[in-house]
């Protein structure tokens, strides 16, 4: 079975990770044990997201973007990444999310991996929370599958917390089917 670790590295005039990259993948294996996934959770205004941790190559701080003429707008532009070319994509505008964050703003690059797009693709976020992993018993599938409701989510994750001093607390991650949401508007890119 394959393994997928993360090495977080924090620039030294940043808080928290700016770079998430992988350390090694020896086959690709969607799941990290028996029915678990592996999920990189982000913001988008005040919600809470996921893509599969497989689909993704690395998380950058955003950088300046070059904007393209006559482009839709969730085409934010395009930036240099080492020499590649990448095409960023507003992830808020694409799914028609209005809502500002509350707080201190990070946003964040996730650069998607190669198996989903031919040209190097990444996916502006409001900030990126965590990589987690998830049991199958976490995540409801039944009533949000892609195929059924043309709604781009894999599922629904429970997510539970806990506090000091405080019960358990509960949410909902909303897991995207990021393939079908590049796969849709890879003819603009």
């Amino acid at each position: 079975m394959a393994t997928y670790s993360v090495d977080a590295q924090t620039a030294p005039d940043e808080e928290g990770p700016a770079i998430l990259a992988p350390a090694s993948v020896s086959s690709r294996v969607r799941t990290k044990g028996a029915g678990t996934i592996q999920v990189v959770e982000f913001i988008l205004g005040n919600e809470l997201f996921a893509v599969d941790l497989f689909d993704t190559r690395e998380v950058i701080t955003q950088t300046e973007v070059t904007p393209l003429p006559n482009t839709p707008s969730y085409l934010k532009g395009i930036i240099d990444l080492r020499g590649m070319i990448t095409t960023i994509i507003d992830l808020k505008d694409l799914m028609h999310i209005t809502t500002e964050s509350s707080g201190k703003k990070k946003s964040r690059v996730i650069v998607l991996d190669r198996s989903i797009t031919e040209k190097p693709v990444g996916i502006l976020v409001d900030d990126v929370f965590s990589v987690t992993t998830y049991g199958n018993e976490d995540i409801d599938k039944d009533n949000t599958l892609s195929q059924k409701t043309h709604r781009d989510i894999l599922g629904v994750i429970r997510k539970k917390a806990k506090t000091a001093g405080e019960k358990d607390k509960s949410g909902l991650v909303v897991w995207l089917d990021i393939r079908t949401m590049i796969e849709k508007i890879a003819s603009e890119l």
